[in-house]
């Protein structure tokens, strides 16, 4: 059974780490303000305060989204959104690298690193949704609702058309 009882829901549900989309929000989230932004690296809006724990060098994380070159989602041979292993330095996967508010950010414009993300269940999958945002899909769920109108429905909507007069 999916973790999430929706038809289908963001793929921040499936963030290992929290994601921070601005210097602000950070420093609200944590009480703290974020490392200085590195204009050499990709912007990076996750952290894992565990990595710089690791006796090796590099955080194997098994599922990230394949960006490409414009930092845009990559589909699969099947459509769908890709997913492959993110390999870090310990040292960069445990800090985010925020770029500063404002516009001609040198670097900003870097796709970002993706933020990790949690196995799918049996039951989920991932789809482009409108706009090609990247959405998880619960199949039993959004299967059900592409069913269209049951015979319950229109016996509802019957017995309000005749209370409304409008039969």
């Amino acid at each position: 059974m999916p973790a999430l009882p929706y038809p289908k829901y963001g793929i921040k549900s499936l963030h290992l780490f929290p994601v921070y989309q601005t210097r602000e929000e950070y420093h609200q989230a944590k009480g703290q303000e974020p490392p200085p932004w590195d204009p050499a690296r990709p912007p990076k809006r996750w952290e894992d305060p565990a990595a710089s724990s690791s006796p090796r060098r590099n955080v194997v994380y098994d599922f990230a989204l394949v960006l490409g070159p414009s930092g845009s989602p990559a589909a699969g041979p099947d459509g769908k959104p890709m997913l492959d292993i993110l390999v870090l330095k310990k040292e960069e996967a445990a800090v985010v690298n925020l770029p500063p508010a404002g516009s001609n950010v040198p670097g900003a414009e870097a796709p970002e690193v993706p933020c990790p993300l949690r196995a799918l269940e049996a039951d989920e999958e991932l789809f482009f949704d409108i706009g090609g945002v990247v959405t998880v899909k619960n199949v039993i769920l959004y299967e059900a609702l592409q069913v269209g109108f049951t015979a319950q429905d229109r016996a509802l909507l019957k017995g309000i058309a005749r209370k409304l007069g409008v039969e």
